[in-house]
Order: structure tokens, then sequence, then C-alpha cells
């Protein structure tokens, strides 16, 4: 028996743990005397297994059994053992967090990793092997493009010539559209062993974003018309959504979000081939009903006095109901009521989305400008919807009543308790640190960070690098702040200046918290096993 990837260790409270697999065929699952049965996904067998009656504050090794065979971890292995460590009282002010976004998988093209560089996951994890368990993160959070369905490595597109068919001639040539097309990417990018030990022992926490679908995924309503009308889109989607769904999305939920859950149910009381029932559920989430998905991927993690509020910025967006949001009033509602669940008892408030709410200013004018001009009648919303796809401009700023709310919700959580307010991003390819001005002269307000991570492996153009810099600079943001306004943009209401960066190359983040202290550290690899400074911020201000 074969234990295929994994173990993941997901969600970790006080005394529960989650932890993922995928296995060769079906089996029970065990840790930790605790046992699953696996679920079936086309010929794909998968397990959450839910470890219950842990102590709090504890760290305990764990193996993973399949049909009583242990087969983790593997009988020549490099790496310590793989521990489940619990939070408590003991732990409730202190948590480091490691994030970021975008990670290529490793090529086997001599040419094409040395372009890639280093990645900066990979040796994170390498130099946390040699370090004790005490100094080890808490958490990892990935924040988007876990996979590239659309831009394959040489070998995926080697592979996948050799499967289309005749009959598959109307699908691209180097994109994915089945699930199990999907499962070898996850294969391909989780199986590398210093991620696969990194995430056996860190809690995990992901969210997607375009390329784990498809480049530009969501950006307007007009993208979403254009590729329904492609023969393979549905194939494609629902496998990009039900593949997220199986490996990222459940292992995000606590124990009880999962008894609630009603498709996991339905998978769990399913004895044969789950994909009819995925099926359903993406379909589901894709729709847009009542001002909202049809399922919630966004999602909160307590740790501690500190709290991680995940927003879905991308399958929750509202495109074709008439109104243009990031995300639906039922889910931003949701979003509000959580961040504002006992705020006045929390330490530090962590938001996370795939895209960056405050961007380089130029750019965010520009993206404000370009929703604007896009909706206009005639050659003029023709001509900005195709700048709007062609450069990208689709972040927060290019749904302004989202930025605008946002912005409104971040204000009023900073006066009610927190010492320091952070939104986690990735997706733009360089890295920074942006402090926020919400209110005028209130000392007691929560500081109000934008925290960009991005790529942890990926190429980064030259001429990109120019384009980030130029849109930092404060000059240019005077002049393209006046141009906006004199478009039509709505004047802002929060000002922003980048206090660390553009870092560009592959780069990793941790947010390291200290009671009501907090400091954001960006590392970049210099060799397999050491990463050197490239930025350290205090949050406090």
């Amino acid at each position: 028996m074969t234990l295929l990837l994994g173990p993941v260790l997901r969600h970790v409270d006080d005394t529960t743990a989650l932890v993922w697999v995928q296995t060769e065929r079906a089996a029970a699952v065990s840790v930790l005397g605790c046992e699953a049965r696996t679920f079936e996904v086309r010929g794909h067998h998968f397990a959450l297994v839910r470890v219950t009656g842990l102590q709090p504050d504890s760290t305990t090794e764990y193996q993973v059994a399949l049909d009583g065979e242990q087969v983790w971890p593997p009988p020549v292995h490099a790496f310590p053992p793989s521990v489940i460590r619990t939070r408590g009282p003991g732990s409730a002010h202190r948590l480091r967090a490691v994030f970021g976004s975008c990670r290529y998988p490793k090529t086997g093209d001599r040419k094409l990793d040395a372009a890639l560089g280093l990645d900066a996951l990979d040796c994170y994890a390498a130099r946390m092997a040699t370090r004790p368990v005490h100094d080890w993160p808490d958490a990892l959070i990935l924040l988007g493009d876990q996979v590239y369905a659309d831009e394959l490595t040489p070998d995926a597109r080697r592979r996948l010539a050799g499967r289309r068919s005749a009959k598959h001639g109307s699908r691209p040539p180097d994109e994915v559209v089945s699930f199990t097309e999907y499962e070898r990417l996850y294969r391909a990018s989780w199986s590398d062993p210093e991620i696969r030990w990194i995430m056996s022992t860190v809690p995990t926490a992901m969210i997607f974003d375009d390329h784990d679908v498809r480049d530009d995924w969501n950006t307007s309503a007009a993208w979403r018309a254009q590729m329904t009308g492609e023969s393979w889109w549905p194939e494609r989607l629902r496998s990009g959504l039900a593949s997220y769904w199986v490996y990222q999305h459940l292992g995000n939920l606590s124990p009880a979000e999962l008894d609630a859950d009603e498709h996991y149910r339905e998978v769990l009381a399913e004895t044969g081939d789950c994909w009819p029932l995925l099926v359903e559920m993406a379909d589901l989430a894709d729709r847009e009903q009542s001002a909202a998905k049809g399922v919630r991927f966004s999602f909160r993690w307590d740790l501690g006095r500190s709290r991680l509020l995940m927003v879905d910025s991308r399958n929750g967006r509202m495109l074709e109901s008439g109104q243009r949001m990031m995300v639906g009033d039922r889910e931003f509602k949701w979003v509000s009521e959580q961040a504002r669940d006992g705020v006045d008892g929390l330490d530090h408030l962590v938001f996370g989305s795939s895209l960056p709410w405050l961007l380089p200013y130029v750019i965010s004018d520009v993206q404000s400008v370009n929703e604007l001009a896009a909706e206009k009648p005639g050659w003029r919303g023709r001509l900005g919807e195709k700048i709007r796809q062609g450069a990208d401009l689709e972040h927060w700023a290019a749904f302004r009543e989202s930025f605008d709310r946002l912005t409104e919700l971040l204000r009023r959580l900073a006066g009610a308790g927190p010492a320091t307010i952070s939104v986690l991003s990735g997706d733009v390819h360089h890295s920074y640190a942006a402090r926020a001005t919400l209110t005028q002269g209130d000392s007691s307000s929560a500081t109000v960070h934008q925290l960009v991570c991005s790529p942890v492996h990926n190429e980064v153009p030259a001429f990109l690098r120019q384009v980030f810099r130029l849109g930092w600079s404060r000059r240019l943001g005077w002049l393209t702040r006046a141009w906006a306004r004199a478009r039509g943009s709505a004047p802002l209401a929060v000002r922003w200046r980048n206090v660390c960066g553009p870092m560009f190359g592959n780069t990793i983040a941790t947010l390291v918290i200290d009671g009501r202290t907090a400091e954001v550290l960006f590392e970049q690899p210099t060799d397999s096993v050491t990463l050197a400074e490239a930025g350290r911020v205090s949050l406090n201000g």
C-alpha cells in the first residue's frame, strides 16, 4: 500500500488536528489511534483524519498507517519526525506564521530551473529541519497559485500531449482540463521532499488564486462570457473547483465546520465514486445567487489571541448580476461578522486575500480608472475591457465598491481593540510592506499594514520589475491620483506608504507576534539551506 501524497497537517486547535492524505487505493487511514476511511474521486483516493484527544500546548510525534501498515515516515527519511503541536493558554500570546504565494514546481529542465531560482519555501523547510522544534513556525499560510493549471512544466506538457486524442481535439494542448490532470499537478508540486515534510508538521492554511484554475479567472463578466463559450470550459472549471475542494479547502475547516458541511457529509456517505457529488458542488460554487456564490470558501482560524480571516477574492466575485463586487454581500457580511466577533479580546487581526488590497500607487489608480472605462458603452468599453484583461487589472482597486467597503471595515476594526491589523497577500510577483492611514490623530487605533510576499518560486521578468518600481513612485502617484479624480474616480478613504520594498526574487515572509507586538520578516534564499534577510518591519508603528 502506497501513500501517494501527505500527510498534510491542516487545521489544529487545542485538542484536535486534521491530517490529509492521498493513497494508492481505498484504505483505512490511522493517525495516533484515530481512523478515517478514504473516499474516491475518479479513481483517486483521499482521507481527512480527525485526530482527537490531544493535550493543549503539547507536541506529539505521529505516524500514518494504511490498513494497519505504517507508511509514514518512510524507512529512509532525512527529516525530523512529523509532529502535531497544539495551541493552548501557554501559546495564546505568541504566533509565528510563514506566508507566501505563487510557487511554481521544480521542472527538471536545467535552463528553466536556473531561471526560476531557488524555491524559498523549499529552502525554509531545509533550514527549519536543522532547528529545534520550539523554533518552528505555528502556521504556514499559502496565498494562492499552489498549482499552475495553465502554465505547465515541459514534462507536464509532454505528458498531456500524449493524453490528448482526436476526441479531445478541442481542448487546449498545454492546459489541464480533467480532475486526473489536476491530480498530477498536485502530486508534482507537493511530492517535493522538503515541501512534503514541512506540510506534514506545520498547520497549513490555503486559498486559491487564478492559476489554480486559469489565468485571469473571474476578471470580469466579459471574461466569464468568453470562457463559457469554450466547449472544454465546464469540465475545466468543475475539475479546478473539485480538486481545490479536495486538496485545499477541506483542511481549512474546523471539525465543527466539517460536521456542518453538507457536501462533506454526502462525500463520506458515498460508497462509490464521489465525482457526481463534486460536480454538483462545483456548479453551485460557481453560480451567482442572491448576491453570493453557492459555496463559501472564505474561512477563519483562531490562533490564540490572534485571528486569521481568509477572504476568497477569486470565486467569491459577483460579475453577472449587474453589480461588480470582489466579494458578494452575503459573504462580506460573514467576513465582517467573523472579524467583529470578540475583536476587543484580540491582540492581532490578520486578513488573508490572494490579491492585495493596497497596490503600488500608480497601479491602484490605473485599475480604478480602467474599471470605469470598461463599463462605458461602445468601443471605449471594449477597449477598456481589452486593457483590463491584457494588463491583469483585477485587484481590489479594480472593484472599487468592494475596495471602499473593505477599507471601511478595517477602519472600524482598527478602533475596536487589536494592536495591529495585517492584510496578507501575494499574486503581484514582488514583495513589500505598506502602512495604511485610516484614521487621523487616534493613537489608540491599531496600525494597519498590507503585507505582500510573492513569488515563493517563480520568474519575475525584468520589465515587470521596472513597472513595479515606477508604480511605487510617490511623485508619479500624486499625478495619477489627480488624473484618476479627473476621470471620475472617487476620493480614497485611505492613504498608504511603502515602508519596505519593493523586493524582487523568490521570497518567504514570516509574521512574528509576541504579546501585542508584531513584526514581519522577509527572507530570500542564498543557497539550499540559507536565507538572507531582505527586509524587516515593526508593525506597531
